[in-house]
């Protein structure tokens, strides 16, 4: 059932995005997990294109945010304000009360807007004037943000990086591609007339089957030592949290689901650790100077630690 319904989802947004089947599988991945995705890239690549694609083909609520020095915390989350004709305090929903929501160009806000968006990422709720308020189901935040320009832009702390379950980057479109990008929008937008082919329950209920996907105990320990492996490299100040094992263990139950698998094999935990891994690296900045990148050290972790012999398929 999972593999078929993402098949749909998959050429869905295929009529409008050309090309990155892989981006588009790992995007389901997190739709699966109901994970967050952030999007590295420079502007023009079609990250903003993609979300919208995805959760028109979902029939999920999306609103967009752009980031900007001046957003307040109000402004994500909404403002609780006193009407005056009825003498008691409503609240007025912000943007983040959505299923899809794209923080476009998150590094450009305050670090207290930033941190706006924790208690929604983890605890999908926010509290306003001691008021909690739960967000729709499912809830994934894709944030973006331009890896080139620095100026004017707010770092994200570690605790808010750990949240992402995926760290992913569109990258530029082949020749090929890049020409039949022109022919499709070549006299209309696709995206204006893409319709859904799947809905809120459908997803919810595949978030549920994702959980039923087995995973042997070596996979397992597998898992374990991959992520224990990131705290013991000498290049590495911070390893990787429990938080981001439990999302390497997901997201490999969730790839395996949408090869329609019911069991996870060690080739879906190598193929998902460089975008669950690498962002939750802290390199040494010693390490960084000698040109030494995280995502060369989670290839050099996953080469070497031991792939468990026997069948997972047993």
């Amino acid at each position: 059932m999972i593999a078929e319904v993402a098949a749909r989802i998959r050429e869905n947004i295929q009529k409008v995005i050309v090309g990155k089947s892989e981006i588009i599988d790992l995007m389901l991945v997190a739709v699966l997990c109901e994970g967050h995705v952030l999007i590295e890239d420079v502007p023009g690549i079609g990250k903003t294109t993609l979300a919208k694609a995805l959760a028109r083909s979902l029939n999920c609520s999306f609103r967009r945010i752009q980031f900007t020095p001046d957003l307040l915390p109000s402004d994500v989350t909404g403002v609780s304000y006193f009407n005056q004709k009825r003498q008691e305090f409503e609240f007025r929903p912000g943007p983040i009360l959505a299923q899809i929501v794209l923080a476009d160009e998150i590094n450009r806000a305050t670090p207290r807007t930033q941190s706006a968006l924790l208690e929604a990422m983890q605890e999908r709720q926010i509290t306003v004037d001691l008021d909690t308020w739960p967000l729709p189901r499912p809830f994934i935040v894709l944030a973006t943000q331009n890896p080139i320009e620095l100026e004017g832009t707010f770092p994200l702390p570690e605790a808010q990086i750990d949240r992402f379950l995926l760290r992913l980057a569109l990258g530029y479109p082949s020749a090929e591609e890049e020409d039949a990008l022109l022919v499709r929008f070549e006299r209309t937008d696709p995206l204006e007339t893409l319709t859904a082919v799947a809905d809120a329950e459908q997803v919810l209920e595949m978030q549920r089957r994702v959980r039923t996907v087995r995973v042997e105990a070596s996979v397992r320990r597998y898992i374990v030592s991959i992520a224990r492996a990131t705290r013991e490299r000498e290049e590495v100040s911070l390893g990787v949290s429990p938080r981001g094992t439990l999302a390497l263990y997901r997201t490999a139950q969730a790839w395996a689901a949408l090869r329609g698998r019911d069991f996870v094999i060690p080739d879906d935990v190598k193929r998902l650790a460089p975008y669950v891994l690498t962002h939750r690296l802290l390199i040494d900045p010693q390490i960084r100077l000698r040109g030494r990148q995280p995502h060369e050290i989670v290839a050099g972790i996953v080469d070497t630690v031991p792939v468990p012999v026997e069948s997972s398929e047993r």
